[in-house]
Parts: structure tokens; C-alpha cells; sequence
């Protein structure tokens, strides 16, 4: 197996264990234009949930009510725990066809 062809693939299943930084060091470190194009879109797909915690305190911003309060903060969990799961299958199905690919 290319060992490209594996860090490129590493990069989009360090969500589960290195997030931000695996992507950030292949993409400083190899040389290889393809296996940076990867590290970059695993880098910011790493950044997606983070990103998306600016949403959940928006909802402080603008609410008074408490009961209002608590139908937004929920439809809002249930809304970013949706995009949450997404980003990971979306790196899972990245990484494997990375694998799966003739050439890198």
C-alpha cells in the first residue's frame, strides 16, 4: 500500500484521535499536492463542529423566555448533532475511498 495514499486516508479518521492536528502537520510536513488537498478538506471538516458551537450560544443572545429558550436550545442540539454525525460519516466514506483509489 502507498504510504501516501495511507496518511492522506489517516487524516480524515483523525477525527477519532488526533482532530486539528494530524491534518495540520501532513499538511506542513509532505510535499505530495494530493495528500495535502486531503489534509486540508480533513482539516476543515475537523473545524465543522467546532465551529458550530458559535450557534449553540447565539439562542443566549436573542431569547428571554425560558420556555422559548428551552425549544430553541433543543432544536438546536438535535439540529448540530445531526451535522455533527454527518462530518463523521462524511470522513469515514473519505478515508475508505482515499484506500480504495488506484493512485494518489
Amino acid at each position: 500500500m502507498n504510504t501516501d495514499k495511507l496518511i492522506a486516508a489517516l487524516c480524515y479518521f483523525s477525527i477519532f484521535f488526533a482532530g486539528f492536528i494530524l491534518p495540520i502537520i501532513v499538511y506542513i510536513l509532505v510535499q505530495n499536492p494530493a495528500v495535502k488537498k486531503h489534509a486540508l478538506h480533513a482539516l476543515i471538516s475537523h473545524i465543522i463542529p467546532f465551529a458550530t458551537i458559535v450557534f449553540v450560544l447565539i439562542p443566549f443572545l436573542f431569547i428571554w423566555s425560558v420556555e422559548a429558550f428551552a425549544v430553541v436550545m433543543l432544536l438546536v442540539f438535535i439540529l448540530l448533532g445531526i451535522i455533527n454525525i454527518g462530518i463523521v460519516i462524511w470522513n469515514i466514506v473519505k478515508g475508505i475511498q482515499v484506500l480504495a483509489q488506484e493512485d494518489i
